[in-house]
């Protein structure tokens, strides 16, 4: 008991304060970087959205706690292991030899860490973005310096290490665009299908439900696109909400589906009209 109170004063209390010091300055880190970061973003973001600028907030702030939760861990371990006598100048040489000899296996995780520093830099995506890494499409859960984690459609999770990502696409950063293939056939009058379809589009922007989704009170392109195997394709595009795009899509496909059957317009499917030349003329 006295050998336990001895070192209590001797050396428990300084390991005590180093650690209270350590957890202290995380705990008001993780209290105060919040409302620091929100407010910078906010003067920088000022011409933004809301949604991008709590999308930015949100990234930044998991960014910097585990960051500084990782740093001040690692500075309190090496101080209290100091304080209770243990030299860490014979480790830290013996770990300097070692990472030598493991330094070139570790350029790897240094090109990830300086790929993920650069998308954070320049803000390429966010948590809560919906990107597409390759062939993989999906929204990302988590960023950090080494990877980024995205959930696709199917819920898959996948795990992508930041220097692997060469081209990133970001289909929900400031605003999304909703873009529509619809397809009548040959017969149909064109000008009339085509102002049928604006006309669906400007009701859905007057929709309580759905017009605060839609950017675009009327579509900015709307043509001709292709001459098809079975019918003539229409081209409609119009500006949405991030990550409304789907939606939105969604309920317009429904909402013409209706109104083509409604107008008696025929919405063609595959079919081949088979022709055997000029027909040969009777035998006697």
């Amino acid at each position: 008991m006295e050998v336990m109170t001895g070192w209590v004063y001797q050396t428990g209390w300084k390991v005590f304060v180093t650690v209270g010091i350590c957890l202290g300055t995380f705990m008001m880190i993780r209290r105060f970087a919040p409302l620091a970061i929100r407010g910078t973003v906010k003067r920088q973001m000022k011409h933004k959205r809301k949604v991008e600028r709590e999308k930015r907030v949100k990234t930044l702030v998991r960014l910097i706690t585990t960051t500084s939760g990782i740093g001040l861990g690692i500075l309190a371990a090496f101080l209290v292991s100091q304080q209770v006598g243990i030299n860490m100048t014979a480790p830290l040489v013996g770990f300097g030899v070692f990472g030598i000899a493991i330094g070139f296996g570790a350029q790897y995780l240094i090109r990830d860490i300086i790929a993920g520093f650069f998308i954070y830099l320049e803000n390429q995506y966010n948590v809560g973005d919906v990107i597409r890494v390759g062939n993989i499409a999906g929204g990302v859960e988590e960023i950090s310096l080494r990877r980024t984690i995205l959930r696709d459609l199917d819920g898959a999770r996948h795990v992508i290490p930041n220097g692997e990502i060469r081209i990133v696409s970001n289909l929900t950063q400031e605003w999304s665009r909703a873009h529509l293939n619809i397809s009548v056939a040959y017969k149909e009058d064109l000008d009339r299908v085509m102002a049928l379809m604006r006309k669906t589009w400007e009701e859905m922007t007057e929709d309580t439900n759905w017009g605060s989704f839609i950017i675009s009170k009327t579509p900015w392109l709307l043509r001709v696109n292709e001459f098809g195997n079975s019918g003539i394709t229409i081209k409609m595009v119009g500006e949405t909400h991030p990550i409304k795009q789907w939606d939105v899509m969604g309920e317009y496909r429904r909402r013409i589906k209706r109104v083509f059957d409604e107008e008696g317009i025929e919405i063609p499917w595959p079919h081949v009209k088979l022709y055997y030349g000029e027909s040969m003329p009777p035998t006697r």
